[in-house]
């Protein structure tokens, strides 16, 4: 709705992962909102987009071109179907990925109809001459089509329909500045609030014909990680918990039975998360440690300790990045239900182990 990982499974396929697979994709075809009115959260960006659409409406203008960043699942797709619907324009979509040639873009652009609203998700990800040729198109409306190789190769100016593009991103930083300085408006969507997520749960579980109470919502929302996919995608799995061992009622205490069910703690930390978190206390005293170490003590790769599971651990203040290495924060031990070392004593940091 406005929108998005265990162990054994990749990152993309954990219940608390904020990627979309085929069923949330599917899903949320049906639960997206349709205007800006019926968009939960995000209030700043809301009320900025609604003025640049507005006020484009008003001059009888396309819109102009949006840069949405933020991580997966917060509703940049969702917005992009907002603008196109507030223009009523039609919208085409591609991403960064399925573009690795500069004809790709052009045969894209010049197939656009006047208007149109042209949604690039993940658009760090295209490619270098792809991307260059996007400069002129979104200045000029126009594109130069190479003709022929070597010294006899032509340009021929293709000229373009005005149109918007919306391009989506989770890593702003990768666009170049010639990119980042050619969109006319940007917005970095946040994570929300327990309170945004609460409605976004009753949004979708009324969408899905599910009964469910206040508690019961907010026991969701808790453990949504600030995102609205996630949500959505726990609520579902709730609901099937409560259609076969309940009566199909959503209260507070068949949500938490459900989420103990597939591994979802009361903060959001799934069996990954709290194997990270397992291993840096009990093997490691709470660290200092080295990623590599702590990889190889959980199993997994170290790519996917450093990009799965430890972005939540650190914005949740349970886990710090230090030069040294990991470390636990008092909130982890805590979290976890064990007491911190006293300093100075065996097992507290990573040199302890070895007698150092």
């Amino acid at each position: 709705m406005n929108w998005d990982d265990t162990t054994d499974t990749p990152a993309t396929e954990r219940l608390v992962g904020a990627s979309a697979d085929g069923e949330d994709q599917a899903v949320e075809a049906a639960l997206r909102p349709k205007d800006l009115d019926e968009f939960i959260g995000q209030e700043k960006v809301r009320e900025q987009l609604d003025l640049v659409l507005r006020a484009a409406r008003a001059r009888g203008a396309t819109a102009d071109h949006v840069l949405l960043s933020g991580a997966p699942g917060l509703g940049k797709t969702t917005l992009s179907m907002i603008i196109a619907a507030e223009m009523g324009a039609p919208i085409r979509i591609t991403s960064g990925p399925a573009i690795q040639h500069a004809g790709d873009l052009a045969a894209i652009l010049s197939s656009l109809q006047e208007g149109e609203v042209l949604f690039l998700d993940e658009i760090h990800r295209m490619s270098r001459p792809a991307e260059e040729m996007l400069y002129m198109a979104m200045e000029d409306f126009r594109v130069d089509v190479i003709v022929g190789k070597g010294p006899g190769a032509t340009a021929i100016p293709l000229e373009l329909p005005p149109f918007t593009l919306v391009g989506a991103t989770t890593r702003a930083g990768l666009l170049p500045p010639p990119l980042r300085d050619r969109f006319g408006f940007t917005a970095h969507m946040e994570f929300y609030e327990p309170a945004e997520l609460e409605r976004v749960v009753h949004r979708s579980a009324s969408l899905l014909d599910v009964e469910i109470d206040t508690e019961g919502a907010a026991e969701i929302a808790g453990r949504s990680r600030g995102t609205p996919r996630i949500a959505n995608r726990l609520l579902r799995r709730v609901r099937d918990y409560a259609q076969v061992k309940a009566d199909g009622l959503i209260t507070k205490e068949i949500a938490a039975a459900a989420l103990a069910v597939y591994e979802v703690d009361a903060r959001g930390l799934d069996r990954l998360d709290r194997a990270v978190l397992q291993a840096l206390l009990k093997l490691f005293g709470g660290g200092p440690v080295g990623l590599s170490t702590l990889a190889v003590a959980v199993g997994e790769e170290r790519e996917t300790v450093e990009e799965v599971a430890e972005p939540f651990l650190v914005r949740e203040g349970l886990l710090a990045r230090t030069p040294r290495g990991r470390v636990a924060t008092p909130a982890a031990w805590e979290h976890l239900g064990l007491t911190p070392p006293r300093s100075g004593t065996p097992g507290n940091g990573q040199g302890n182990l070895f007698g150092a």
